[in-house]
């Protein structure tokens, strides 16, 4: 049963704890860290968690009450977490790589091979890709074949791409003949196509959320409806909330409902411009910085 992993987990996480000896130990959620956190709680070692969700997880929850301090990547969570409790609450933010903060425009166009002139859909769907996300862009790419405006990059996920490429030839569009389609099954250098976007369709999984806020970027984001207790819709209507994104449900993910969308924001530059704006505001490009800082005060 869990209950007894759990224990197993606390007795061998007091052993390695007290042969380590470190001065703070740091979790970030999930069944894995709970016992070592509390163990090193236990020990009366300086405790930190990290919560990338606006939802908290239930291990998070729970260990919210014997540590240090709480450091969350979104303001809005510590409404989730226990009122009494001792722990000290900081908006950190969630740590992401440099590299995609100091990429310029012109550097991801010219390694995209993409128009300077032309707005830039990017559409990925995480790390495994997105199966409705990419059925709903066959309509989408049917309304901007041969289009002089509209150039979009689209991330499949490895192993849903070639069903992707078999589509688009099925509603009679020759990819060879498009230039304003970049359609990959993976992206190495995420922070060329980050650089390059003027609008986001997307999953609401906290690490790229933390880099689209953190770029300023506008979004069109569909939450994965199994993630753990429903915590992608969470993230996503905490940045519709603030006018930073709109949010489609799953269920009612079509691609129509989708190009719909696309094309307002697309024919509305002041509404685009005011959801870049709003999701810079939650943006948190510090995120490291500010843990370290957390770090040090609690040491």
């Amino acid at each position: 049963s869990s209950v007894l992993k759990s224990t197993v987990g606390l007795i061998q996480a007091r052993k390695y704890i007290k042969g380590f000896k470190p001065d703070l130990v740091l979790g970030t959620g999930g069944f894995v860290a709970g016992p070592v956190v509390l163990a090193a709680s236990m020990l009366k070692i300086p405790t930190l968690i990290h919560e990338q969700n606006v939802y908290p997880g239930f291990t998070n929850k729970m260990l919210s009450k014997r540590v240090n301090a709480v450091a969350l990547n979104f303001a809005d969570a510590r409404q989730y977490f226990p009122d009494n409790i001792k722990a000290r609450y900081k908006v950190t933010g969630n740590p992401i790589r440099k590299v995609i903060l100091k990429t310029d425009k012109k550097t991801g166009l010219n390694n995209l091979s993409l128009k300077p002139n032309k707005k830039t859909l990017l559409v990925f769907g995480g790390s495994q890709g997105s199966m409705s996300i990419n059925n709903a862009m066959i309509d989408v790419y049917r309304k901007y074949k041969d289009n002089t405006r509209v150039q979009i990059i689209h991330i499949t996920g490895k192993k849903n791409y070639n069903i992707v490429i078999d589509e688009i030839r099925r509603a009679g569009i020759e990819l060879n003949k498009q230039d304003n389609y970049k359609i990959m099954p993976y992206l190495s250098h995420m922070e060329y196509a980050y650089a390059v976007a003027d609008l986001i369709i997307y999953r609401a999984g906290a690490t790229g959320i933390a880099e689209i806020t953190a770029k300023g970027l506008p979004s069109i984001l569909i939450p994965y409806p199994y993630a753990a207790e429903n915590h992608q819709e969470y993230n996503a209507r905490n940045l519709e909330k603030y006018g930073a994104s709109v949010v489609i449900l799953d269920r009612e993910l079509t691609g129509q409902l989708l190009l719909e969308q696309i094309e307002v924001l697309f024919n509305d530059e002041n509404k685009l411009n005011e959801m870049a704006k709003n999701s810079k505001k939650l943006g948190n490009p510090e995120a490291l910085n500010n843990i370290i800082q957390l770090i040090k005060e609690i040491i």
